[in-house]
């Protein structure tokens, strides 16, 4: 039977009943409340399956969840945190990504026949983090309870067990059938693996929570596990989404004023790191809707062709749509247009992968394919993936210079803005060749870049937004700051799940103080 003194008190693993019950919350709610007590903590996981990416210190690839825990721990993102990454190309393949790199496609019976080659790297990478800090944070992935993938797991028990990683088992009672969900995932544990559980979390509760205490003391009995924490519902809260857009984050109907900025994001079905646009959703003087038809998206100020993981696939998505001729229509009444990344390249005159690095060939598909021609570049892929931080110089306006920066996640380069069609980069980099990044068209109203967060920047999401609205005032007070909000709203996550701590319940250690004192440190400061 395990024990307490069987566990490595540096670490703790949470563990979900189902995708999305809050086990990339918790962990960030963690780590920000160590790291705001002075304490080194990391985050890590084993293997994220993502479309929303970011790039590490060590210009390598690694999960959006990673990368946002790690700013709550104070830390840059590296590729110890995330150290197998696989970014889905279709419904049965993904790009695997390892340490940080690509070592290509791989269907899933592949990767899972490659998966005991993977285990021990995992857990050294975990073995060397610990030992680098006073506390690792460890994330699972979907359930412990997947039958059909237990014999080669390396993301949940697979790896709490060799690690001696005691485990928290989180569930989400919004969705309703919260005690189902709990009692029946450790019902499906081995009698080792139940053993690595210490206690229960109940996440998202709307109401009174003294109505909630019959079932409380029924789990308990039931199960005898404590329940160490019952999360509220926070409104509105914002974290950065690993995967999916949802409708249900966007406008739904446009806004009259017109003093509002109306932002068109056409919602391609490969879309990838759709957190470019999120300082565009949140910002108070933007109407922004996501359009998968031209029916769906009206008249709009300025249309957004987001990054894609599947840039061929998606053109020819763009097409079968109609997505062309409202771009035209667009354009002509005065319209802008923005791509970014995948976008980017749509925009240009062609698109060529004779070797399949962008997507699986398509007999019907030739190896060279014409792009929208709005702008004039050549982009040709080939088996390198640039990924890189980059800080360049310009600006959307042209009128003055500013400091952009962002991270840049591609397969395929483009040919650099035609001066001979009036084309102008949009910046130029800070390294000492100062090559060109992006284009602006010859008549302004088309932008295209490689730069990813790039309007997390205060400045430059002003300068958009007055490229976009020439005639739009300047910002009373200060502009809306992405990077400061999201701060904030990991600070709002941190106390409230300080104040959902139940520390009787849980046992003993290091760990349990460090958070009973910060959670002390919120109470003692809103007292």
């Amino acid at each position: 039977m395990t024990t307490a003194t069987d566990f490595d008190p540096r670490l703790l693993m949470v563990q979900g009943t189902t995708s999305d019950a809050g086990k990339s919350a918790l962990i960030t709610a963690l780590c920000r409340l160590l790291a705001r007590q002075g304490h080194a903590v990391a985050p890590f996981k084993s293997q994220n399956m993502a479309l929303n990416s970011a790039v590490s210190v060590e210009d390598g690839e690694i999960g959006r969840a990673q990368a946002v825990q790690a700013l709550a721990c104070g830390l840059p993102p590296s590729v110890r945190f995330n150290p197998i990454l696989l970014k889905p190309t279709g419904e049965r393949c993904s790009q695997v990504i390892v340490d940080g790199q690509p070592i290509g496609h791989m269907s899933a019976r592949d990767y899972h026949a490659l998966k005991p080659q993977l285990r021990q790297r995992v857990v050294d990478c975990l073995q060397q983090l610990a030992n680098d800090m006073q506390f690792v944070m460890i994330e699972g992935a979907g359930s412990p309870a997947e039958i059909n993938l237990r014999q080669h797991d390396l993301v949940n028990m697979g790896l709490a067990l060799p690690a001696r990683a005691p485990v928290i088992l989180i569930a989400d009672i919004d969705r309703g059938g919260v005690f189902a969900h709990l009692v029946g995932t450790l019902e499906l544990l081995s009698a080792q693996e139940r053993q690595q559980v210490i206690g229960l979390v109940i996440n998202r509760f709307r109401g009174d929570p003294a109505l909630l205490q019959p079932g409380i003391d029924w789990l308990e009995t039931r199960t005898g596990l404590p329940v160490l924490a019952v999360i509220p519902w926070i409104e509105r809260l914002y974290l950065d989404a690993e995967d999916s857009l949802s409708s249900g984050q966007f406008s739904t109907t446009r806004s009259s004023s017109p003093d509002k900025v109306h932002i068109t994001v056409i919602q391609l079905p490969g879309i990838s790191n759709q957190t470019d646009i999120d300082a565009l959703r949140l910002h108070p003087d933007v109407a922004l809707t996501l359009a998968r038809t031209p029916a769906e998206a009206g008249s709009s100020d300025l249309c957004i062709l987001p990054g894609s993981k599947r840039t061929l696939d998606d053109l020819d998505w763009l097409r079968q749509q109609g997505w062309p001729a409202w771009l035209t229509r667009h354009l002509r009444y005065g319209g802008k247009v923005l791509g970014i990344c995948g976008g980017y390249q749509m925009l240009g005159a062609w698109l060529e992968d004779p070797d399949a690095h962008d997507s699986p060939r398509r007999p019907e598909r030739a190896a060279r394919v014409a792009g929208l021609g709005w702008l004039s570049h050549t982009t040709r892929y080939t088996a390198h993936k640039t990924l890189r931080q980059s800080v360049c110089h310009g600006s959307f306006t042209g009128e003055r210079s500013l400091t952009l920066s962002g991270y840049e996640i591609h397969m395929g380069s483009s040919t650099p803005p035609d001066a001979d069609h009036g084309e102008v980069p949009l910046a130029t980099r800070a390294e000492a060749e100062r090559a060109p990044e992006g284009c602006r068209s010859a008549d302004g109203q088309i932008i295209g870049t490689y730069l990813h967060g790039l309007l997390d920047n205060a400045e430059a999401l002003d300068d958009l937004l007055r490229w976009v609205m020439p005639s739009r005032k300047e910002h009373d007070g200060a502009p809306f700051d992405m990077a400061t909000f999201r701060l904030k709203e990991m600070d709002r996550l941190a106390e409230g799940v300080a104040r959902a701590l139940r520390f009787e319940r849980w046992p003993d250690g290091p760990l349990k103080e460090a958070l009973r004192t910060a959670a002390n440190t919120i109470k003692d400061r809103h007292n």
